[in-house]
């Protein structure tokens, strides 16, 4: 049900953006560049000139020119002549209706948003902005303006699809921004005055949508980070002072709201918690925050840090949506670093982990810093608002997943609780399976975000929760965290999980550096019931886990970047039991080392090759 307060302001947003339809706010003016308190462009590029991001920068720039976009996993060949409002993948284009009549979630209609809103966030501008920097070709800058020119005329003010999320508005409004910073200054002056009019009709879109009631999340942190920015930027735009203020104001009670007391995100969501330490970062290098803000930045650093560990490589739990606030190019498990970077430079840390190359693509630009590296060193921690733990030795992460489900509907979450993955020696062994899809295919979206998807207990063929939609869960289970212990020699993790009548508590004990048991109990309502098990196996490395009983070998899907996906392989214990029910595994993290696992009534053996000799009991374990 929706409050009075809610209908009424959303009532008035919509009276504002009909007369916005009606009567487009116009600017002519001829604001300078580049963005006064932002690194100088031209001395940024002549430092990176001679290193592999420029090279790097380059080569897409020269893929863009030729119109071979890099989305997500793929590359898009749109030919010629860019339909912006087409979904080159599915070969759907919407129409021009007025944005709020746009099916955005329907993509038989319209396609798959992702996309579409993908290529017109006008990143690859900035991109061939860069690359004109390093290398001088006119073709660079042409193909900036012509793009500009042609979604403009593809895209009138609020109609169509591109109009229709005001994060996406945001999004473009940003890379914008970094456009005329970066080049600015050779745009014609027909292009300028063009250019700035509309920027200034997506700061007006912005102010009347933000969503506060929408969309409470990074949606609205974008939102209000860039409507700062514009404001605080362009500040011969009428609204200018009012944007700066309320962006302002906004991003700081969501650094409150959405930003934990252990530094987490509140989506639960790992890409996420990268999307929005970027967004709030980048205010805080525009607005010298208080205290208490970059507090909160600094331990949104930690808890990224430790997910990442030694081999800095972003976990993927929760929803994984392939874009990145700024410069989206390369391996998505990767972008952390960079964020980790800013962080460090911003905060003037050195606790965090990052190489000198991970300056390149985001702090040398924002903050100037073009060189300097760390090496921060990596805990077995737990980060309980979360329910997130790390458990952590050298060479060696395992992450496992013992929190709720993200607030209110929950949209990016996946249903995970009581998940572990592992790395050993550099390399995964168990693996998140990851996204895919938002919308286009209901199976496969529930399919990607559902239990059996994840190294987790499914009963009777049911997820966690109850899935109403591609961004709405129903029926959240309760989680908490039972024990946490941990010292130089064993880290140990119990929690449990309740949903639907259904208990099923976790205990993960690892004995470093090589050993890992986990013992699941399952209880609930009387008479039988199938209760599966799922270990999803990273490529050659089924032979690390070992079972109190003989697995089946099943396929399943394994989408490391959003819009791709290809066949994984899972190993599956299933049951037909009454309960309480008990389940043993062993991961085994040498090479050589192997296991028996037994599951003897009560208790659970566990008997090494090397001569070691492990029993627990369950009642003992989990009273």
């Amino acid at each position: 049900m929706r409050s009075s307060r809610e209908i009424s302001f959303r009532l008035q947003q919509e009276i504002r953006n009909l007369q916005l339809f009606a009567f487009p706010p116009r600017f002519k003016d001829g604001a300078s560049s580049p963005l006064a308190g932002l690194p100088d462009p031209g001395l940024i590029a002549k430092e990176l000139a001679c290193t592999d991001f420029a090279s790097q920068v380059l080569r897409l720039a020269n893929e863009i020119v030729a119109h071979q976009f890099p989305i997500f996993g793929l590359t898009i060949e749109t030919g010629p002549h860019i339909d912006w409002r087409r979904d080159y993948v599915n070969q759907i284009s919407g129409g021009l209706p007025y944005f709020r009549l746009v099916p955005y979630l329907d993509a038989s209609r319209v396609g798959d948003h992702k996309f579409i809103w993908e290529l017109s966030r006008h990143q690859h501008l900035v991109l061939l902005a860069q690359a004109f920097l390093f290398d001088s070709r006119d073709t660079y800058l042409e193909t900036v303006f012509r793009h500009l020119a042609s979604w403009w005329q593809q895209n009138p003010f609020e109609r169509g699809i591109n109009w229709a999320s005001a994060l996406e508005v945001a999004f473009r409004a940003f890379s914008w921004m970094w456009v005329y910073h970066l080049i600015g200054n050779r745009m014609p002056d027909h292009l300028r005055s063009r250019f700035l009019e509309s920027l200034y009709q997506h700061g007006c879109h912005i102010q009347n949508n933000l969503s506060f009631y929408f969309s409470p999340n990074t949606h609205l942190l974008g939102e209000a980070v860039v409507l700062h920015a514009l404001g605080h930027f362009f500040p011969s735009f009428p609204r200018a002072r009012d944007w700066a203020e309320i962006g302002r104001r906004t991003v700081l009670e969501q650094v409150q709201r959405q930003v934990r007391v252990d530094g987490s995100h509140f989506e639960q969501s790992t890409y996420y918690h990268v999307y929005a330490l970027d967004m709030f970062s980048f205010h805080a290098v525009v607005s010298r925050p208080p205290a208490e803000y970059m507090d909160k930045l600094r331990r949104m650093a930690d808890i990224l840090h430790a997910l990442m560990g030694a081999e800095r490589s972003l976990p993927f739990l929760g929803d994984d949506d392939g874009g990145r606030w700024f410069h989206p190019y390369g391996p998505r498990d990767q972008f952390g670093r960079a964020t980790l970077a800013t962080c460090a430079t911003l905060l003037g840390r050195d606790n965090w982990a990052f190489d000198t190359c991970d300056l390149f693509s985001q702090a040398a630009w924002w903050l100037g810093r073009t060189d300097g590296s760390a090496a921060g060193e990596c805990t077995s921690q737990l980060f309980p608002d979360s329910g997130l733990a790390v458990l952590h030795a050298p060479g060696t992460r395992i992450i496992f997943d013992g929190g709720p489900f993200g607030p209110g509907s929950a949209g990016h979450s996946h249903s995970d609780t009581l998940s572990v993955i592992a790395n050993a020696s550099g390399r995964p062994i168990l693996i998140d399976s990851g996204t895919y899809i938002y919308v286009g295919s209901k199976e496969l979206r529930n399919a990607l975000r559902g239990s059996a998807a994840h190294n987790t207990i499914r009963v009777d063929g049911r997820d966690q929760a109850v899935s109403v939609g591609p961004f709405r869960w129903s029926n959240l289970p309760s989680a908490r965290i039972l024990t946490w212990e941990s010292d130089a020699v064993e880290d140990l993790i119990i929690a449990e999980c309740k949903y639907d009548g259904i208990i099923h508590r976790r205990l993960v004990r690892y004995v470093k550096p090589d050993l890992v048991f986990i013992l699941d109990s399952v209880d609930g309502p009387p008479g039988e019931h199938e209760i599966e098990q799922f270990w999803h196996l990273a490529s050659e490395d089924e032979d690390r886990v070992f079972l109190g009983v003989a697995p089946e070998l099943a396929e399943a899907w394994h989408s490391p970047v959003f819009g791709t996906k290809h066949p994984g392989r899972v190993l599956l214990v299933r049951r037909r039991t009454t309960l309480p029910s008990h389940f043993a595994a062993a991961l085994v993290l040498s090479k050589s080392g192997t296991a028996e696992v037994a599951e003897q009534g009560d208790t659970a053996r566990f008997a090494m090759n090397d001569g070691r000799v492990f029993q627990i009991d369950w009642p003992r374990i989990f009273a």
